[in-house]
């Protein structure tokens, strides 16, 4: 039994890029229904992002799936009409323009309350909607510098680096969709009308990187510690890094608890490490991780990757692989869990082709939910949704020029 516990839920996302998109693709991933209104004639400029072959990018297809595409002209007053007319009829609004945008549009939060006194308005932007630099346009590569993280990212002797997904917004989407989800828990159990600003769902992108910060600014006020940049390590925790093997594949290794230390350091025949009082705790052999991953790396160089991993599964010591996209898609677990979803899309080619998809989380009943159906090409539903949901006539949805 596919379980769905947003079933019944009806989204309308104004959003584009990732930020936004992600939040209602976690709602339609879970049974909630999810229109995207997309601008005429180009749609969401994901669809062109990393785009490889035919007209829609598997970037697109992934952060846009399970949800329907309509397209609207916002700035249009029929446009703006129809967003109302569909705002009465749905749980939840989310959006992430630059704060304003819809003001400006006529689709401010006052006009959205008044077409439904019960809507949900989940609003994604660069630093909120408030504040002295909530006005700013900014996207996740500066959010996630103003939050902290870009300054944590990379070797201590280069300038700082960027993680190779856009982190930042997808944190801020993952907010979003917790945000949007308590609203809707808020709402149900509720007896009384809900004022609109705790109905109002206000997310940042760079107060999301700053909320899994964990302790940096705190150590900053107790301690004076500013961190840094410490290359594959974490801060404050060792021995924990990638290590070579012999074969040319690097592994990790974290044997930074106080009982595994101990088996680890017998696995690398070390035993000298082990019984070294100054490498008891954490805090000693983060003094001394020079020390320990040059003793760590020499044994993991002596072996292959699948040897030296044999070796630490066996000693119950925490290890993997460095994956690649490759090793992802014949994984046993992922493939146990159902979190490798095949659809036919087309690829550019002349015939449609399987591509694999990642598969929902979290798993709810043992493995990943089947997704229903990968990012729409551009005004899929318009037809179906502004017929079926609102009634309009073939005539009025064609004079619209929005198909």
């Amino acid at each position: 039994m596919e379980i769905r516990p947003l079933d019944g839920v009806r989204v309308l996302e104004l959003g584009n890029y990732i930020a936004a998109p992600t939040a209602g693709r976690i709602l339609g991933d879970f049974g909630a229904e999810v229109i995207k209104v997309e601008r005429p004639k180009t749609g969401d400029e994901l669809r062109n992002w990393r785009l490889y072959g035919g007209d829609t990018s598997m970037l697109y297809r992934t952060v846009n799936r399970n949800k329907k595409s309509i397209t609207l002209d916002l700035r249009s007053e029929a446009g703006r009409a129809i967003v109302l007319d569909l705002v009465s009829r749905s749980d939840v609004l989310l959006e992430n323009f630059r704060p304003g945008m819809l003001e400006k549009w006529g689709l401010g939060p006052q006009e959205l309350n008044a077409a439904n006194p019960d809507l949900i308005l989940t609003r994604i932007s660069a630093y909120g909607q408030t504040g002295p630099m909530s006005q700013r346009p900014g996207f996740a590569a500066v959010a996630e510098a103003v939050g902290g993280l870009r300054e944590l990212v990379g070797d201590p002797d280069r300038p700082p680096v960027r993680v190779g997904v856009s982190i930042g917004d997808s944190i801020a989407g993952i907010y979003a969709a917790f945000g949007t989800v308590m609203a809707l828990f808020q709402r149900e159990r509720s007896n009384e009308p809900i004022p609109l600003p705790h109905r109002m769902i206000d997310v940042a992108l760079n107060e999301s990187i700053l909320s899994v910060m964990e302790s940096l600014v705190p150590d900053y006020y107790a301690y004076g510690i500013a961190r840094e940049r410490v290359g594959g390590r974490m801060e404050g925790i060792a021995p924990s890094n990638a290590y070579p093997c012999s074969d040319g594949f690097s592994i990790i290794i974290g044997g930074n608890g106080d009982a595994i230390f101990q088996r680890y350091m017998q696995v690398i025949e070390r035993p000298d490490l082990a019984a070294d009082p100054e490498l008891a705790d954490n805090a000693g052999r983060w003094k001394h991780r020079e020390r320990l991953d040059a003793a760590i790396a020499e044994w993991t160089r002596g072996h292959t990757r699948d040897e030296a991993l044999a070796i630490l599964e066996g000693a119950g010591i925490p290890s993997g692989p460095i994956y690649t996209a490759a090793d992802i898609t014949t994984d046993a677990q992922y493939l146990s869990r159902n979190m490798i979803q095949h659809f036919p899309v087309d690829v550019g080619e002349s015939e449609p082709k399987q591509v694999g998809f990642p598969g929902i989380v979290p798993v709810i009943g043992e493995t990943s939910l089947p997704i229903r159906n990968v990012g729409p090409d551009l005004g899929e539903h318009t037809h179906e949704v502004l017929a079926g949901l609102l009634g309009m006539s073939d005539e009025q949805i064609r004079d619209l020029e929005v198909d």
